[in-house]
């Protein structure tokens, strides 16, 4: 981590030889180990802290000083399972997290794996390393959909590579573990390297039986975050796994979590972490992990135990507390200045020694990544007339946001254009480069949406819905002509745009833009009959097949629960 000119210049300032770039003196900051406050003063050189304790440095030429007197210093908050492509971008996301306290990220690489290539994908977590920002990632063994070329990218030799990065702290989640349960040998033997390598293995068990867990707990699952009731943490637990609570836009479950953990008495709160599980961008307009810490602190949960399950409980599990989690020598200087214990909001931020926010203000950006390995977005293809043809029998029913079914399709799809006076839509699929297209009936979207299309999925393919025709292929042509994004078009008009020229699929505006430009979609959409709450989860789970019970996929129509393709793509 540190050269050793680096660390001789850290030991000179221990023997009063050189000076500290900056001293935090006054500071009552919370030590992780014993769970208690203490009072002293912080050294700092570059990114490291080289001394927190009583004494103060012998030289302080040159240093900043800050007195953190009437405050409180914890460590900078952990976020242990992002997904960082979710509209938003990795450098944007982390941008806004930082200034809330959130300087560190455990992340998920899937969209990189499936369009960029591991060598790509490495020249970005390069540069990624380099932010004042700590970015970690976990690596993917399926694609949590029916890929066409699901064998040939997840080859254990390919995920091999990706475990190998120091910067790699966890391996899953794992959405297909029914393959795994069945025997998949490659799945196994990216999970037998990865354990190797010491690397944390997320379960992806939404429900899952007292058996199911132990039998994923013996094929290596060390961890879950799919608890959604008490009772489903305390099985975790039993089992002895690593259990992370989550808190998202789709399943804003800690609250109920941690009054039930509360009112039981169940003094687990060592063996607890926290997540927000890659919510959509609104759902950040209040916060990230300093949400859930107050959460934490509104269920009853103890402070300390509140902060722990933040930064320490998830340093602890992802074998990190020589970096992070931990205000003591050698870690790390990521810190958060709070005014006490029950404001987790920090009104100072350090993040690798660096100021991201002073006195309530952010300093400015965490710097600029270069995206140029990212193709830009330009479908190589026009649709055609051929192309709007929806003669199957069996569509897909949304039951709420993500849960879809199969129902039997009875409208007149000929038509150019289908009445409001029901809630059924056209749905196609295009592949980005224009080869195969899987054209179905969803019901239960929505009455009046006259044209949607969105380069966002969770493939990167094209997704397009609505009541006509003509429209869907307006909303496909501006879609094309901006680079990509989320287009709803209505008599000839667009009605509301989020622009995603990150390759289709990621936004480069501030997350604040983002999160009025995702505000606006979503209010013209709940105006045209859109019911539900989350329509960004609704296009990114289309297509996953870790979720009951139809999904339209690369493959075609694809029944999850029978494991078999009802409708198989049309080539174009």
């Amino acid at each position: 981590m540190w050269e050793m000119n680096e660390i001789q210049q850290q030991l000179h300032i221990i023997n009063g030889k050189q000076a500290p770039d900056l001293l935090i003196t006054n500071a009552t900051y919370l030590h992780s180990i014993y769970k208690k406050w203490f009072t002293g003063n912080i050294w700092i050189a570059g990114d490291r802290i080289v001394y927190a304790g009583k004494d103060m440095p012998a030289v302080t030429e040159g240093t900043e000083i800050f007195d953190a007197a009437g405050k409180k210093i914890v460590p900078g908050y952990i976020e242990p399972h992002v997904h960082p492509f979710l509209l938003y971008n990795c450098e944007t996301l982390a941008d806004y997290a930082a200034r809330l306290g959130t300087t560190t990220f455990i992340a998920d690489n899937l969209l990189l794996f499936l369009t960029l290539g591991n060598e790509k994908s490495f020249t970005l977590l390069d540069q990624f390393a380099k932010m004042p920002f700590s970015y970690y990632w976990w690596t993917r063994f399926d694609s949590q959909t029916a890929h066409q070329q699901e064998k040939e990218l997840f080859r254990p030799e390919s995920v091999a590579e990706w475990l190998k990065r120091s910067d790699i702290r966890m391996g899953g989640e794992l959405t297909a573990w029914p393959r795994l349960v069945k025997g998949d040998p490659d799945m196994f033997a990216s999970i037998t390297t990865a354990k190797a390598a010491g690397i944390k293995i997320e379960g992806h068990l939404p429900g899952a039986s007292d058996k199911t867990l132990a039998r994923m707990k013996l094929l290596g699952a060390d961890g879950d975050h799919e608890a959604m009731t008490v009772e489903e943490v305390e099985a975790r637990l039993l089992h002895g796994y690593g259990v992370t609570l989550r808190h998202s836009s789709i399943r804003p479950d800690l609250p109920d979590l941690l009054k039930g953990l509360v009112e039981r008495g169940h003094d687990v709160f060592d063996h607890l972490m926290m997540t927000t599980d890659g919510a959509t961008p609104s759902f950040y307009s209040d916060g990230m992990m300093d949400k859930c810490i107050q959460v934490a602190l509104d269920a009853g949960v103890p402070p300390i135990d509140a902060y722990q399950m933040a930064s320490y409980n998830i340093a602890r599990y992802y074998d990190m507390v020589d970096l992070h989690g931990v205000i003591a020598t050698g870690r790390y200087a990521s810190l958060n200045i709070i005014e006490d214990e029950f404001h987790p909001v920090p009104t100072d931020v350090l993040s690798k020694g660096t100021w991201l926010k002073r006195n309530g203000e952010s300093t400015g950006s965490l710097g600029t990544i270069d995206w140029s390995v990212v193709a830009p977005f330009a479908p190589p293809f026009e649709l055609e007339d051929s192309d709007f043809r929806f003669d199957s029998a069996i569509g897909i029913e949304m039951v709420n946001d993500v849960i879809t079914k199969p129902y039997e399709v009875t409208i007149d799809t000929t038509e150019n254009r289908l009445s409001e006076e029901h809630d059924e839509n056209f749905l196609m699929l295009i592949d980005r480069f224009g080869k195969w297209r899987v054209n179905t009936i969803i019901k239960g979207f929505a009455t009046k949406v006259q044209g949607l299309a969105s380069s966002f999925s969770n493939t990167g393919d094209i997704i397009l819905i609505g009541k006509d025709k003509r429209e869907m292929l307006r909303a496909f042509d501006e879609m094309k002509r901006i680079g990509g994004g989320m287009i709803l078009t209505e008599n000839g008009e667009t009605i509301a745009t989020i622009p995603l020229p990150l390759g289709g699929g990621g936004s480069i505006e501030p997350l604040e833009i983002l999160i009025e430009q995702q505000n606006e979609l979503v209010q013209a959409l709940a105006e045209r009959g859109y019911a539900y709450g989350d329509v960004v989860y609704t296009f990114l789970f289309l297509q996953s097949t870790h979720l009951p019970y139809i999904r339209i996929t690369q493959v075609g129509l694809y029944d999850v629960m029978k494991n078999e393709v009802l409708v198989p793509f049309t080539e174009r």
